[in-house]
């Protein structure tokens, strides 16, 4: 749960810098969340269905629907998570694309916090090793006494941990649209589940061992197929444009007051940007150079940028003297 506090509260601060309207992802967050849980438990109950259903169950099949007793698979969440970010963007007109690469460093800083559960739970850890942070497994939990295994929900935290960073730092530096900086989640993530899974001794498809298929555990297979898609969408987008929209028309009416660029009341982009411009003053997303103030200045994606800068300064005598209240203090 502290996970998605972060999550939310991370993407919230880079949706807003954004021009997006405050609270918008507090409000996805809700049908993401409850889709999420939804699709995580599907995938574990698919994937370990010996577990509650068959000759060699060793829980009854009612307890497939006890979510509290553990048993989420990230590639349901993700999958379904995704449908209820689609369905609250489709209802407000906003872009899932830009959605997408807003939320996609807070997803990594969750699961690095997520998978700490594991260790609580003595869960999903890695072979036998002799290296010194090995970790030791209660009997209860399948160990050996004076056996120490692989922490592999510690190399999956950082791992993820490292991910977020690197998100936020390359989105800032190359100002990726258009879904394909959730594509470099989608790859990262995969690519360092890979190698992690492949440490990992924990039945996934059987009920005491792994299933696997020519050499790989299911886990891995799925990360292959989902780093070579994310890669595709990446390149296949390389040259796209177009507009992003991040304040749609409910947004702009439910908000009285709104200081909206009045070439710019529909909440679209101007031609070529890719991004919807009518943000308040001062939070547009994208600079002179192209590059996202979004992502720059700070881990949380930064903040508008401030009122009274120069280039506020020199285009406020190009609005009205009435049009916003705003336009008049930069002028003061």
């Amino acid at each position: 749960m502290l996970g998605v506090v972060v999550a939310v509260w991370l993407s919230e601060r880079r949706w807003r810098a954004r021009g997006g309207r405050p609270g918008t992802i507090i409000d996805i967050a809700v049908p993401a969340v409850i889709f999420g849980l939804i699709g995580g438990r599907l995938y574990h109950v698919i994937t370990d269905w010996q577990t509650y259903f068959g000759s060699r169950a060793i829980k009854e099949p009612i307890q497939a629907l006890f979510i509290w007793e553990g048993g989420l698979g990230i590639w349901g969440a993700i999958a379904l998570g995704a449908v209820g970010v689609w369905l609250a963007a489709r209802k407000r007109g906003l872009s899932m694309s830009a959605i997408a690469d807003t939320v996609a460093p807070g997803i990594a800083f969750a699961q690095a916090i997520g998978r700490w559960g594991n260790w609580f739970n003595q869960e999903l850890y890695g072979s036998p090793t002799t290296l010194p942070w090995g970790l030791e497994i209660d009997v209860d939990h399948g160990g050996e006494p004076g056996v120490l295994y692989h922490p592999t929900f510690l190399y999956e935290s950082l791992w993820n941990l490292a991910l977020g960073f690197a998100l936020i730092f390359v989105g800032r530096r190359l100002a990726l649209r258009h879904g394909r900086l959730f594509a470099l989640y989608v790859a990262g993530y995969t690519l360092g589940r890979f190698w992690i899974e492949g440490l990992r001794i924990d039945p996934v498809g059987g009920v005491d061992h792994a299933v696997h298929f020519l050499g790989l555990r299911l886990n891995q297979w799925t990360a292959i197929v989902l780093f070579v898609g994310a890669l595709v969408y990446f390149w296949a987008t390389r040259n796209k444009t177009g507009d992003e929209v991040v304040l749609g028309p409910s947004d702009l009416s439910d908000t009285p007051g709104a200081e909206v660029d009045p070439e710019h009341a529909s909440g679209q982009a101007d031609p070529g940007t890719g991004e919807s411009s009518a943000a308040p003053p001062g939070g547009s997303d994208d600079g002179p150079s192209g590059r996202d103030p979004s992502e720059g200045g700070s881990p949380e994606g930064g903040e508008p940028r401030a009122e009274g800068s120069g280039d506020d300064a020199a285009g406020a005598g190009d609005a009205p003297d009435a049009t916003e209240p705003a336009t008049k203090e930069k002028s003061s």
